[in-house]
């Protein structure tokens, strides 16, 4: 049996559910002959076909084929494909910006978790999959919390840096909020709570995305100390940074770079054009997630955002990526762009950009021109935009952009 869920493009919550039990193969497009239709203006009359492959009894599993057949071409899991295999709890979005589908696929003799019922006191959790973080009945959390945090439960550490550790977490009251109740939660480490820059630049970013409302940077949600510890809520992106993308699954090709950094910039743009202006100071690879609902690109990280006309002061860049007057402590809007360039040697290279930085003529730079997958049009940006000095570089996001687009 197979369960496609249509999610709201504007969270993961489900709009409408077809089950198909017997099926050896469901269409789905914009023309009412489909079994799944969906009236969208970038969905095709004929957009794809799911086939099932092999028969199934109760030694083989099922698998599932996705063929595109629509003119604005199908992704699966942010992916665009022409022809693949759909692994179980896969995202298949109809064009770039369409309807969103989940696919759940159920081995013979399995059932499919159903959506999560509201909140019952007397639900005992009984019959949930090993390793559930949420019971499938209920909807409420499973897991025994690491512990709790005022209102919020703490399910599972995400990751720990040097300024915090980020955890996933269940938020009881955020229905009252109107807000998603999963939420990444980020507690001030401890030995950093004791330097009085570290509670600035984190007290800074709570205060900085408390002031931001953009699609392509994560919602603040809540600030607060508790028990002498500061932390931040914010929302939970369902995605991969693009350094563990590019080092799991190699480089990209030159159009998903380029819209990829083009999306960056559309963020950059933004954040430049507040008053006063704000510098990221961190953009690189590992800072920016692509979003598997939609394939779009989300900044991270915004601990070390400068305002312009405040003091220089601590110098904070990623090698490879940092402007060189930000090494020397005095960013500007350019040092975010001159971030762009590295980025896209990663994403077509899979290797360290510094791998490509050397002396030429006088001074160093990233020199480009052994890379194949790199055009001469899209290299002279990346030397324009690399600029040792920021007068030199693209003066605005949106020059940037418009140089990338030229080149797809």
């Amino acid at each position: 049996m197979v369960k496609l869920t249509l999610l709201h493009p504007q969270g993961s919550t489900p709009v409408q559910q077809w089950n198909f039990e017997r099926e050896s193969s469901i269409r789905i497009g914009r023309s009412p002959e489909n079994d799944v239709v969906l009236n969208d203006p970038l969905v095709s009359r004929h957009h794809l076909e799911l086939r099932r492959v092999g028969i199934p009894t109760p030694q083989a599993s099922v698998q599932w084929q996705l063929v595109n057949q629509g003119t604005n071409g199908t992704f699966l899991n942010g992916i665009l494909v022409s022809q693949a295999l759909v692994p179980n709890d896969s995202l298949i979005q109809l064009a770039r910006g369409g309807p969103m589908l989940k696919f759940q696929i159920q081995e013979l003799g399995v059932k499919i978790p159903h959506s999560p019922l509201p909140t019952s006191p007397v639900c005992t959790h009984a019959g949930n999959p090993p390793g559930s973080l949420f019971c499938i009945h209920c909807g409420q959390p499973v897991v025994q919390a690491q512990q709790f945090v005022r209102q919020y439960q703490v399910l599972r550490t995400l990751g720990q840096g040097g300024m915090g550790t980020t955890y996933l977490a269940w938020d009881k009251e955020a229905t009252k909020a109107g807000r998603p109740q999963m939420l990444v939660l980020k507690e001030m480490n401890t030995d950093m709570a004791q330097i009085s820059k570290a509670r600035e630049l984190f007290e800074r970013e709570a205060r900085i995305l408390e002031g931001l409302h953009h699609p392509g940077i994560p919602q603040y949600y809540d600030f607060f100390v508790e028990g002498g510890k500061k932390y931040l809520a914010m929302e939970l992106i369902h995605g991969q940074d693009l350094e563990k993308r590019i080092y799991n699954q190699g480089p990209v090709i030159l159009p998903q770079a380029i819209e990829w950094m083009i999306q960056t910039c559309d963020i950059l743009d933004y954040i430049h054009r507040q008053d006063p202006p704000l510098i990221h100071r961190d953009i690189k690879p590992a800072n920016l997630m692509v979003r598997h609902l939609d394939n779009r690109v989300i900044v991270l990280d915004f601990g070390a955002v400068k305002e312009i006309g405040t003091a220089p002061g601590t110098r904070i860049g990623a090698e490879g990526y940092s402007a060189p007057e930000q090494d020397r402590g005095q960013p500007c809007t350019q040092s975010d762009l001159y971030a762009i360039g590295p980025t896209l040697i990663f994403l077509l290279t899979g290797e360290n950009p510094m791998s490509f930085y050397r002396r030429v003529g006088s001074v160093y730079r990233f020199d480009v021109q052994t890379i194949p997958t790199i055009t001469p049009k899209l290299r002279g940006v990346i030397e324009r935009v690399t600029e040792p000095k920021p007068r030199d570089r693209y003066q605005t996001a949106k020059e940037l952009s418009q140089a990338m687009d030229a080149c797809r």
